[in-house]
């Protein structure tokens, strides 16, 4: 069937070449299509393939240890609707890369193993030398928290456009195929606190969105395409990548020029600024320390 010059063949052979194809390849390492924005490996201060974006550090600032609120609505739709592992995960790699922190393991699974390992210990089952007493665990300077504050994947509008290029018989095709146009995004936020005092030293949010044809599979059918649901919950894990990788660089270049935050009079906790009218400073009311004798 023919449409002035273009034939039915020929518009789907160039929608096919627009949209990327379908055709199953052979099974490929390290393959561009499957990375995120997070790539790569680290190795104590060494780094290999990591991407050129990452913000880095010429010596780490302490250690820090990820803290993921699993009880957060968000934390709920990244492994249930997207399929998601936690974010720690994400954030290891690129803290580590960065050299700007050393990560210390306070994780469920870590911590189980490490105590398995110290009752293994205490059994007599070890051998001699193996050096698992106390004192041996790494302090967590820091404390650093991930947020999703918004993620977000819909259809775009840009199926009119490209069918009124074509028009006629073809219009309809074309228009299925770009109003299924999916555009994500992603908002994230660190925030990152001094575990000792619990003071908050830095907060940064960053942010990514992407735009695919993602249900080109539903138009010519699902085979080979692999389906809308996987595609879109792959692509929308790489946009949260890069949205979490974006608030790590600005948080990054903030720590470069940190300085502590001081609090003038009674100094940091000491009562503050903005007193009440008959209030005493607590430095006034509390107990002096002991005295220790020599």
């Amino acid at each position: 069937m023919q449409f002035g010059r273009l034939s039915i063949g020929a518009a789907t052979a160039g929608a096919l070449l627009l949209l990327g194809g379908c055709e199953s390849t052979n099974m490929q390492m390290g393959s561009p299509a499957a990375k995120t924005t997070a790539t790569g490996s680290a190795a104590g201060s060494a780094t290999a393939n990591a991407s050129g974006q990452l913000e880095r550090c010429a010596s780490p600032l302490g250690t820090v240890s990820l803290v993921e609120n699993q009880n957060a609505g968000w934390y709920t739709i990244l492994r249930n609707e997207y399929r998601l592992p936690p974010t720690s995960n994400l954030l290891r790699l690129l803290i580590q890369q960065s050299n700007c922190f050393v990560v210390v393991e306070r994780g469920a699974a870590g911590m189980n193993a490490m105590n398995r390992e110290r009752q293994l210990m205490q059994s007599g089952e070890m051998r001699q030398g193996s050096n698992f007493g106390a004192g041996q665990m790494v302090a967590s300077d820091y404390g650093m928290s991930p947020d999703i504050i918004f993620s977000n994947s819909n259809a775009g509008g840009a199926g009119a456009a490209l069918g009124g290029l074509v028009g006629g018989r073809y219009s309809g095709v074309l228009t299925a195929v770009g109003g299924n146009m999916q555009t994500k995004e992603a908002n994230a936020m660190l925030t990152l606190i001094d575990n000792r005092s619990g003071v908050q030293v830095a907060a940064s949010e960053g942010s990514a969105s992407k735009t695919d044809f993602g249900a080109f599979g539903s138009v010519f059918g699902s085979g080979g395409a692999g389906g809308l649901g996987g595609y879109t919950n792959t692509a929308q894990g790489k946009v949260i990548a890069a949205a979490f990788m974006d608030a790590y660089n600005q948080m990054v270049v903030a720590l470069r020029s940190y300085r502590a935050q001081t609090v003038q009079g009674q100094g940091l906790g000491g009562g503050g600024r903005l007193g009440v009218d008959g209030g005493v400073a607590p430095s006034q009311t509390s107990a002096p320390p002991p005295v220790r004798k020599k």
